[in-house]
C-alpha cells in the first residue's frame, strides 16, 4: 500500500498485477490499482481533473491527462472517501506511476493534490532500479 497526504487530503494506492489479462510471451503485461480518496480536511472538496507520469522497465514515458477518475468527478464532504479502481497495461514486466489530482475546495480555489509513487512489479521478479 502506497499513501501521501496533501492539505488533509489522503490517498492511498492498492496496485496489483492481472496475470489473466497479460501475456508475457507478447511483451503484454496488466496492473489494476485500487484508489481511496479521503477527504480529512474542514471543508468538501472536487476532484476535478488528473495527471498520470506512467514510466515502464525501459524507460519509456507516457503522461496520460483528462477530467475526473473512471468518467466521475467525485465530491467529498468532510470525512468522505471514494474509491476506485483503473488499470494499466504495460510491454515490459515492471514500471511505476506517479501523478496528481486537480482539486477545487468549497470556496472554488485550486489546489494539486498528490498520488504518490508506486511500483509494478511482475510477481516473483527481483526489482532492479536504474
Amino acid at each position: 500500500m502506497y499513501r501521501s497526504v496533501t492539505r488533509k487530503i489522503e490517498v492511498r494506492v492498492e496496485p496489483f498485477f492481472l496475470e489473466e489479462r497479460s501475456e508475457p510471451d507478447e511483451s503484454r503485461y496488466f496492473w489494476a490499482y485500487r484508489i481511496t480518496i479521503a477527504n480529512r480536511s474542514d471543508s468538501a472538496v472536487k476532484l476535478l481533473s488528473r495527471y498520470w507520469r506512467i514510466i515502464d522497465g525501459a524507460g519509456r514515458v507516457e503522461e496520460v491527462r483528462g477530467p475526473g477518475v473512471v468518467g466521475e468527478q467525485p465530491e467529498l464532504d468532510p470525512g468522505d472517501s471514494y474509491q476506485y479502481t483503473s488499470g494499466c497495461p504495460l510491454t515490459t514486466p515492471s514500471g511505476f506511476m506517479v501523478g496528481r489530482y486537480t482539486m477545487e475546495d468549497g470556496a472554488g480555489r485550486t489546489f494539486e493534490v498528490e498520488i504518490p509513487a508506486f511500483s509494478l512489479d511482475l510477481p516473483g521478479t527481483v526489482r532492479t532500479i536504474n
